[in-house]
């Protein structure tokens, strides 16, 4: 039943809700279900969403979020007796092109753009400016895609093919997608997943300028934080069950939390009791590739997690992937427990037992077209199969069932195409996969982006278990609160070079933007 009053009876709501009723409602959703094979997604939810706010829409990976947003703009339908108003008026979009041309957009947690055209192509695609006598007109075109680009910080050649692009660049492009359609009613799912502090903050001046110009922005986030800064109201979902919508301002960190997963966290990060030793486990040396990489060096030790922390282009990642031989090198040094080794390909690398968990989940992570378990177990199938030959389906259950309930995978069932997992659900997928990989160091980088937060504390208390096992654990994050909880290090990195390597005592976020900028 959709509820007369969503806020609480208390003497502040009554207050609140009095001005409350008096907004516009640019969104009323009544009786919401959807329900996939083996799972209701949606259960009966009902609320409200104000025109020119920013309403926080939140829950655990599988709460429902992304499949509500998918209904709303046209990609998904609804069960039967479902009931959505827009702008006072009673809709049913069949495609997302019909909720776009009615002022709704979304920028999805997974990017939605196509790798072999530019920057330009993808951002007015379908909507390209035209000659007279109908040639696309580049010059213009990129042009509009400069004055779309330079706001939001994203200094790149219009001209530039997606595939290019790093994870946070293609984010920012989805970003300018989404603003170039001159939405009424904007849903940003997971916007700064793969942002740093400072782009985080240009996105929100954003936000608050479209708010100002009455655009109503819906936003999903696991970053907690960024709710209390930017949102007026906020909804949360679990397990498909609409659990209440208040004011942001009403509500504390810890009873948020409570809503969201149904129980408290005394702490946000695990404690981790093991011996920092002096045994060096991988020894980097002199890792260059032209001017983009520049003389990394660096040591991992027994016992200790180590971060790597910069903005956007710094060369975390680009670091990483060439110790993992994805990418090119001109020089690299590597030694793992003592011994020199030479790594040109994953499969060396996998050989030498260094694992890295990729940032792109959807391209570099997963085959979204196998179930669960196939993906799970995909990068180490001697460990399921029988005489190296035949898959031992029992030993493959119980491997996959360890991950599902260590990592509260949400999954109706081990055989569920994983392309119809949440996003979240199919990142913890990921990181099963490298878990089962027998190795001496994993490197995680962004593991959590689009994770829940309880979803996260169950990673880090497996970052910490790996740890306590011996293993080498490199962990890259643009969370800054994240690096500094759960790492003894952070290695911090500029332009494609290590700018300091900071003591656990030295942590900050100022001390590391400080050096993360060159301020």
């Amino acid at each position: 039943m959709f509820p007369a009053n969503p806020f609480p009876i208390d003497k502040n709501a009554k207050l609140y809700y009095r001005v409350v009723i008096k907004m516009e409602n640019i969104l009323e959703i009544k009786n919401l279900e959807k329900t996939f094979p083996e799972v209701q997604a949606l259960k009966g939810i009902s609320f409200c969403i104000s025109k020119g706010e920013v309403h926080a829409l939140l829950g655990e990976n599988g709460a429902g979020k992304s499949t509500l947003v998918k209904i709303v703009a046209g990609a998904q339908t609804a069960d039967p007796g479902s009931e959505i108003f827009y702008r006072g008026k009673k809709v049913y979009f069949s495609t997302p092109i019909q909720a776009m041309n009615d002022g709704i957009s979304v920028i999805y947690q997974e990017f939605n753009l196509v790798s072999y055209l530019s920057v330009a192509e993808n951002i007015f695609l379908g909507r390209e400016p035209l000659h007279p006598w109908g040639a696309i007109n580049w010059g213009k075109l990129h042009d509009m895609t400069h004055q779309l680009c330079e706001p939001l910080g994203l200094h790149i050649d219009p001209g530039a093919r997606i595939e290019e692009l790093g994870v946070a660049q293609k984010q920012m492009v989805e970003i300018a997608k989404a603003l170039s359609q001159k939405a009424e009613l904007l849903f940003m799912d997971e916007p700064t997943a793969s942002l740093t502090d400072e782009e985080t903050q240009k996105l929100f001046k954003i936000i608050r300028d479209l708010k100002e110009k009455g655009v109503t922005i819906v936003y999903i986030s696991h970053h907690l934080e960024e709710i209390f800064e930017i949102t007026d109201t906020l909804t949360v979902l679990r397990d498909g069950e609409w659990i209440g919508t208040k004011p942001t301002k009403d509500v504390t960190m810890d009873e948020l939390i409570q809503m969201m997963v149904g129980r408290k966290l005394v702490d946000l990060f695990p404690g981790r009791d093991v011996e920092i030793t002096d045994e060096v486990l991988l020894d980097v040396r002199n890792v260059n590739r032209g001017d983009e990489i520049q003389d990394v060096n660096f040591k991992l030790c027994r016992g200790e997690i180590l971060g790597f922390a910069g903005l956007m282009g710094a060369g975390r990642t680009e670091v990483m992937r060439i110790l993992f031989g994805a990418d090119k090198k001109d020089s690299a040094q590597i030694k793992i427990k003592g011994k020199d080794v030479t790594i040109n390909s994953p499969v060396d690398a996998l050989k030498e037992g260094l694992a890295l968990v990729p940032e792109d989940r959807k391209d570099e992570g997963l085959v979204m077209e196998l179930p669960v378990d196939y993906n799970t177990t995909l990068g180490n199938m001697n460990g399921v199969c029988k005489a190296n030959f035949f898959i031992d389906h029992l030993r493959e259950f119980e491997v996959v069932q360890k991950y599902i309930e260590e990592i509260n995978i949400k999954t109706p069932s081990h055989h569920q195409v994983i392309k119809f997992l949440s996003g979240g659900n199919q990142q913890k997928v990921v990181v099963a996969k490298w878990l089962f990989i027998p190795s001496h160091i994993i490197i995680f980088d962004d593991p959590t982006r689009g994770i829940d937060i309880g979803a996260k504390f169950e990673i880090y208390k497996l970052m910490n278990k790996l740890v306590g096992e011996g293993i080498g654990v490199i962990l890259i994050s643009s969370d800054l609160p994240e690096a500094m909880g759960m790492c003894d290090r952070i290695v911090v990195m500029r332009g494609g070079r290590i700018t300091k390597v900071l003591q656990k005592e030295e942590f900050s976020q100022e001390t590391i933007m400080k050096y993360a900028t060159g301020g």
